[in-house]
């Protein structure tokens, strides 16, 4: 069996490793020089299953409006009036409801879960190592209402089993003690102690190694023009240097891109790109850095440590496809580096990056087949692209080979949409 991906991001790579290892011919094409070269470049460097949940919550429309007027707010929303900007809005604003919310977490929890334990799975396999650390993630409040706010997830995440610490101030320091100096600013925090943390670009060029081992073929610099459907059926990709691509079965993982080359074959995908932003700065004092990861709930910014490093990300900004780094929007993660752990980095020394996460309106990733035969999805994970990685590929390695997954995956692929 020949299985074509599309996306050397590091979704079409897990995908790949997990179908090669199964025997499977592979080839993988992307547009890029290397792998992981745009949303999985730089990202946040966290896998939080613990912290999977959808955007869409009950209260989170008003809290919208509340951001606009904020200085350094965790949503930005771009004044043009784009109707594919509007359309996913709208979806996502209906997914606003208690009854979607839990429904959107609950399944999303599981695939992250699952998709933390093959990532140890996969490190014991192959020994890889990626700046990763098993520290968990420190969500810290800075108000009583914020404490109270996290009533709802923290029963959400004693219904699914999910190891968990609530903290108060004083407990804080004994994880972080790098918080010291700025302790008095926060209320308590829940601690999700199953996470881990890693970098995303270290961890997709080592796996690359371990691809090439099994024989996947790498096509890089290869611009992908259509999918070539025929009698319902993919059967090719036409590239513009590479020219057609025969396959038996093809894998769109395409991230933020995989909707307009949907559309073409008669596929709609309610993907929007969400553009997020983050900065990588030298640690200068460990004692006063983070041990592991912290989100800062007020602004919605992770600050991880990565080795000698310190990773900060954060901000969505709903503005298509658009790269530019301005100062109003990167201002607020190094606001949070600064205000947080003043001590732990010079960010005169930050380097900025920027980059379009997938999202869907529930929040869910698409993974699965499609109405058309040979074509499936690993897309659409939003932030959550690095923390499902793993998981999702497993998954879809033995929905393409037609085994069992591991675990329920009815309500994963694209037919979830279909009313």
């Amino acid at each position: 069996m020949r299985v074509s991906i599309l996306g050397a991001g590091v979704i079409g790579l897990t995908s790949a490793y997990y179908l090669a290892k199964q025997g499977v011919s592979v080839t993988v094409i992307d547009r890029q020089p290397g792998v992981a070269l745009e949303a999985s470049f730089a990202n946040a460097g966290q896998v939080s299953p613990g912290y999977s949940a959808p955007w869409a919550a009950p209260g989170v429309p008003l809290k919208a409006v509340k951001w606009l007027f904020q200085k350094y707010a965790p949503l930005k929303i771009s004044p043009e009036l784009e109707g594919k900007k509007i359309a996913w809005l709208s979806k996502m604003l209906a997914n606003c409801t208690q009854k979607a919310y839990n429904t959107n977490k609950s399944r999303m929890m599981a695939l992250a879960e699952y998709s933390r334990d093959c990532f140890i799975d996969l490190r014991q396999e192959l020994g890889i190592r990626y700046d990763d650390g098993q520290g968990g993630t420190m969500q810290l409040f800075r108000s009583d209402e914020q404490v109270a706010g996290a009533i709802k997830d923290i029963k959400v995440l004693e219904a699914l089993g999910v190891p968990h610490e609530v903290l108060t101030p004083e407990q804080i320091l004994l994880t972080e003690p790098g918080l010291a100096p700025t302790i008095h600013k926060f209320k308590g925090a829940l601690r999700l102690t199953g996470d881990e943390t890693g970098d995303c670009l270290m961890f997709c060029e080592a796996l690359k190694k371990e691809c090439d081992a099994l024989g996947v073929e790498f096509k890089f610099n290869t611009s992908i023009d259509r999918l070539v459907v025929e009698h319902n059926k993919v059967t090719a990709v036409e590239t513009l240097e590479a020219g057609r691509i025969d396959c038996d079965q093809l894998l769109v993982c395409l991230g933020s891109y995989s909707k307009e080359m949907l559309k073409a074959v008669g596929l709609d995908v309610p993907i929007y790109p969400v553009k997020g932003y983050s900065l990588t700065v030298p640690i200068s004092n460990p004692q006063c850095a983070p041990t592991s990861t912290i989100m800062d709930e007020t602004y919605k910014v992770a600050v991880t440590r990565l080795g000698d490093r310190i990773r900060a990300a954060g901000t969505a900004e709903l503005a298509g496809y658009n790269f530019d780094l301005p100062k109003a929007r990167t201002d607020t993660i190094a606001h949070v580096v600064g205000d947080v752990f003043p001590q732990g980095a010079d960010l005169t020394l930050a380097e900025y990056w920027t980059g379009l996460r997938p999202m869907t309106p529930d929040g869910t990733p698409i993974i699965g087949a499609t109405s058309i035969q040979g074509l499936y999805l690993n897309t659409g994970h939003g932030t959550l692209g690095w923390t499902m990685s793993c998981g999702s590929a497993a998954v879809i390695a033995d929905i393409l080979l037609g085994k069992q997954t591991a675990i329920d995956t009815s309500d994963l692929a694209i037919k979830r949409y279909a009313h």
